[in-house]
């Protein structure tokens, strides 16, 4: 029997347990992700995650993700190109950036959203930094740990001498910003991957402009533009990181 430890869910007419597989023994798959692809393995919170399409080829969508229509603004349709050279990728893109990227930790997917949505159940791989926290300024404390993630340091905050920090508390006292985008080094920056509810979601679209202000490489961003809506549509595995079983 095949070893599991109950953390996923898919979305459709039911929460349908998946699982986190420490080992498996499965038969072909009847629904592939491609025709040379069966499912996709990543690790993920220090298991194995597998990514697989609902085998029930009558399952249907239940919940928020069968809307078609949302108030707009602020949930407008969003377009294919949403920055200057930042690159659009769906489902399959996704899947090989996390197989060629994320599990040698050269790349990282972010789920955008703000943290009650990706509680309720996230792409398996991705870490939640809300868009919000992008659009803060460089010397906020929560962004410069968030950064560096992403392998971006804020210059003169990793072991700042002592006139760093005489300043820097000097500059504090008088109310002075110091958040020029310059006080970013990008040179060990990871490739990273955004996405968030939908095409009609401008959550991660918000998180890719505010790194553009901040001066990431815009070449090493990419935006999964189908998001949470069209990973459904597809069947596609959801893990709850919280371990909640949930429906949305």
């Amino acid at each position: 029997m095949t070893s599991m430890k109950s953390k996923l869910i898919v979305f459709g007419s039911t929460a349908v347990v998946f699982s986190l597989l420490a080992s498996s023994v499965m038969a072909e798959l009847d629904v592939k992700i491609s025709p040379a692809k069966e499912f996709v393995e990543i690790p993920y919170e220090g298991n194995v995650v597998r990514i697989q399409r609902i085998q029930d080829k009558e399952n249907v969508l239940s919940g928020g993700f069968t809307k078609t229509s949302r108030a707009c603004p602020p949930f407008c349709i969003q377009p294919i190109l949403v920055a200057p050279g930042v690159t659009t990728i769906g489902e399959l893109e996704l899947l090989d950036f996390l197989e060629s990227k994320v599990k040698d930790n050269q790349g990282v997917l972010i789920d955008a959203r703000v943290p009650s949505w990706h509680a309720k159940g996230t792409i398996p791989g991705s870490i939640n930094i809300p868009f919000t926290l992008f659009e803060q300024s460089a010397n906020n404390g929560d962004l410069i740990e968030a950064m560096r993630k992403l392998g971006v340091k804020r210059v003169g905050y990793d072991d700042p001498g002592a006139v760093t920090k005489l300043m820097r508390s000097f500059k504090g006292l008088l109310g002075l910003n110091d958040s020029h985008p310059s006080n970013w080094d990008f040179s060990e920056a990871k490739e990273i991957a955004l996405w968030c509810n939908g095409m009609w979601c401008g959550q991660s679209p918000r998180a890719i402009r505010a790194l553009i202000k901040h001066q990431y490489p815009a070449e090493k961003i990419k935006y999964y533009r189908g998001g949470m809506q069209a990973w459904a549509i597809l069947g596609l595995s959801v893990v709850v990181p919280d371990t909640r079983l949930s429906s949305l």
